[in-house]
């Protein structure tokens, strides 16, 4: 580097050479890693499909091997010269079994590209667009079926062939297997003008699809599938005769059509639904091939849709995201496919696929990532949790970066390490959670979790009771401990302080404000002034909401105070006993009676309450031989706080809510869930969050979940909201 005339420092050539080569140098370096980290891909990506093609055994779900060939397809994309032929994204489909005869598809059968958002389509819609300026944005969208692709060949009408999809050009004749499917017909309904005719056909060629039909050969392709409702009864069979259980339907499509003797096929439940015509036929659009289809007897989705237009489809796909659970049958997408058929060759396909359709898939609700690192948070009751820090990744529709690992026998059980690659769950509105680790793609660079030992926020010692799972942090006055639990009073199912969450009370605890739950009812205008964002009116609330929470019901009152395993039942059951006891029949009672009344109880008398062990009856006697936590409530006390029964000694309500237990599923139109559940025990019942053979009542709301299957089968007694409020007496 040098300085010219003008002063400006000028670079020499040298120097431009030292930045290339480093610049080359850290470029190989990326590339030789991402070469490392393909050929493990491919390995794993080959292991699945084989044992899923081949071996009719799946390992991994659907959602996670997309996950994989994803991140494969992606690094081919950066890397466009490590592409081989042998690569997963480079074929289409698993290598046929040797049970069957070997035939040959008259036309490949293709793969789909798969999109996962909305940028995906518009960048699909963006290079049809480019490829064909002038066409039509009209789509017709069909729901992806999740089973097994065959294609059905007719020659002058009659049923002549079944080949399932195979490695796409070659599949296996599974004729006999699919003459004993019932919607599969054995000869082709021919279809009258007239009816042609109203799919837009002129007569003459309507005469010549009829032609075709009676003399000719019609090749239907669609998919075979297994409802769910069959699919329960083969499992239920399968466990009587001591065999193991079928994965999932597909499995079960896939076992079924293998099966060597018919009598097999046709004792189990299978249905085809069509999608796709082959032949000469001058269709126009897909809409008019699919009613063609079902003018030739051939069963097609009533619920699929012509969408003009990318809105529509993104509607069209919404809808059936949150509805799928109506649905007899598996679908796991959307196919979207260009209407006007003449556009199709103009596309064409590319590589694995057809441009002109594409799959729009359903949020994955298992996909793969990698564990970045480990971080351990401390809770209220010093418990060190670890948690995994992860690539990004979209899973149930939500963006995902952690997940809880729960303790070290969780890590040791799952044999995690920092840098693995694992599978990563969530169903609905499931906290995700880390299901298995995938192994065979380690490098050797990995890391053995540890449980730290000392603190990560107060330094000190780290250690595990005998019999527990747990570490704790060894202070009592750890910060995170305090700050735990600080929260854990105010928030909803605790004494429910509204605009006190977890910022504002760090906030308050960093200017020295709060230190203990007492310290919350302490809190003048002029503190809360001090601090930064409080506006006037944000102050006047928060205190108002304070002085609100000062009459407490005894269970929250038991709950909020965040001993070490008390629950919210155990809580309820707690303030029942109290209630008995003491034969409460007024509307307040003071903290210090409570306070007099626990402290004289022995953990005997608390494990002469149903559904309390020794375990929760040692903690709960422990806390209140604190003097540090009678201090507290002492103070409490003094300042105004009053419990509430939550229930009276005397009522008459037991009705059919004593001793009865509900489980709450779908959604309640006149009552909150908490709402629902605070009733319940107000009457002496309990609420479950499963079904089981000891449940009582499943109370049904809208839009019900897979707890009123699991109802049905046990048995249990399914009551509607009125059914519900009936009992409740409202």
């Amino acid at each position: 580097m040098s300085v010219g005339r003008s002063g400006l420092l000028s670079v020499t050539p040298s120097i431009i050479l030292i930045f290339k080569l480093n610049m080359n140098s850290e470029f190989r370096h990326k590339k030789k890693q991402a070469k490392k980290r393909i050929e493990k891909l491919k390995e794993e990506i080959n292991h699945h499909r084989y044992l899923y093609h081949v071996k009719d055994t799946q390992v991994i779900s659907d959602a996670a091997l997309d996950s994989l060939k994803q991140e494969l397809e992606g690094l081919e994309t950066l890397y466009p010269d490590l592409i081989t032929p042998d690569s997963p994204t480079q074929r289409v489909g698993g290598e046929a079994l040797d049970k069957f005869r070997k035939v040959e598809h008259s036309e490949n059968m293709l793969s789909l590209f798969d999109a996962f958002s909305r940028e995906d389509m518009r960048d699909w819609e963006a290079r049809l667009k480019k490829l064909a300026p002038d066409l039509p944005l009209h789509y017709f969208c069909e729901l992806k079926l999740d089973g097994l692709a065959i294609a059905l060949r007719y020659q002058k009408q009659r049923f002549a062939l079944a080949i399932t999809r195979g490695d796409g050009r070659v599949g296996e004749d599974i004729s006999s297997n699919i003459k004993t499917v019932e919607s599969v017909p054995l000869r082709l309904r021919l279809p009258e003008t007239k009816e042609l005719r109203s799919l837009g056909f002129d007569r003459t060629a309507a005469g010549s699809i009829r032609k075709i039909a009676l003399e000719d050969e019609l090749e239907i392709r669609g998919e075979l599938v297994m409802p769910y409702q069959a699919f329960k009864d083969l499992n239920k069979k399968f466990e009587q005769a001591g065999k193991p259980r079928l994965a999932n339907p597909r499995n079960a499509v896939a076992g079924t059509v293998r099966q060597l003797d018919p009598k097999i096929v046709a004792d189990r439940t299978l249905e085809f639904y069509g999608f796709e015509l082959l032949g000469n036929l001058g269709l126009v659009s897909q809409e008019q091939k699919v009613g063609l289809l079902d003018l030739l007897g051939i069963k097609v989705l009533g619920e699929n849709k012509s969408c003009f237009g990318l809105e529509e489809v993104f509607q069209f796909r919404d809808y059936w995201v949150n509805n799928k659970h109506k649905l007899s049958f598996g679908t796991d997408g959307v196919v979207v496919k260009v209407d006007r058929v003449k556009y199709w060759s103009v596309l064409g396909v590319v590589g694995k696929a057809p441009r002109y359709m594409i799959a729009y898939k359903f949020p994955a609700e298992q996909v793969t990532t990698k564990v970045k690192n480990v971080s351990w948070q401390v809770g209220r009751t010093g418990v060190l949790t670890p948690t995994a820090l992860l690539e990004p990744v979209q899973v149930g529709g939500v963006t995902v970066s952690r997940a809880s690992l729960h303790n070290q026998d969780e890590i040791d059980r799952l044999q995690i390490k920092i840098g693995d690659t694992v599978i990563l769950e969530r169903a609905g509105d499931v906290i995700p959670k880390i299901v298995s680790v995938l192994d065979n793609l380690r490098t050797g660079q990995e890391k053995t979790i540890k449980v730290p030992q000392t603190c990560p926020r107060c330094d000190s010692r780290v250690f595990r009771k005998k019999g527990e799972v747990a570490y704790r942090c060894s202070s009592s006055d750890c910060y995170a401990v305090n700050k735990e639990s600080l929260v854990h009073w105010v928030s909803k199912p605790g004494v429910d302080i509204v605009g006190l969450g977890e910022k504002v009370v760090e906030q308050l605890m960093r200017a020295g404000l709060v230190n203990s739950i007492s310290d919350f009812y302490r809190l003048k205008k002029g503190d809360l002034l001090s601090l930064e964002r409080f506006s006037h009116k944000a102050a006047t609330n928060l205190l108002q909401a304070i002085e609100n929470s000062k009459v407490i019901t005894l269970s929250r009152f038991i709950y909020a105070l965040g001993i070490p395993y008390i629950g919210q039942e155990t809580s309820f059951l707690l303030a029942k006993k109290v209630v008995t006891d003491l034969s409460l029949s007024q509307d307040r009672i003071s903290i210090l009676e409570i306070r007099k009344y626990f402290s004289r109880l022995s953990p005997a008398d608390l494990e002469a309450i149903p559904d309390i062990g020794p375990v929760v009856a040692g903690s709960f006697c422990s806390w209140f031989s604190e003097e540090k936590n009678l201090l507290v409530l002492e103070e409490l006390d003094k300042l105004g706080v009053v419990l509430s029964p939550d229930i009276k000694a005397g009522r008459d309500e037991k009705g059919d809510v004593e001793g009865k237990n509900f489980v709450l599923t779908g959604s309640l139109s006149g009552l909150t869930r908490e709402d629902a559940k605070n009733k319940i025990k107000k009457l002496g019942g309990k609420v479950s969050s499963t079904v089981s053979k000891n449940t009582d009542y499943l109370v049904l709301g809208t839009d019900p979940g897979s707890k009123y299957d699991k109802a049905k089968d046990l048995g249990v007694v399914i009551i509607d909201e009125e059914q519900f409020k009936k009992i409740l007496g409202i």
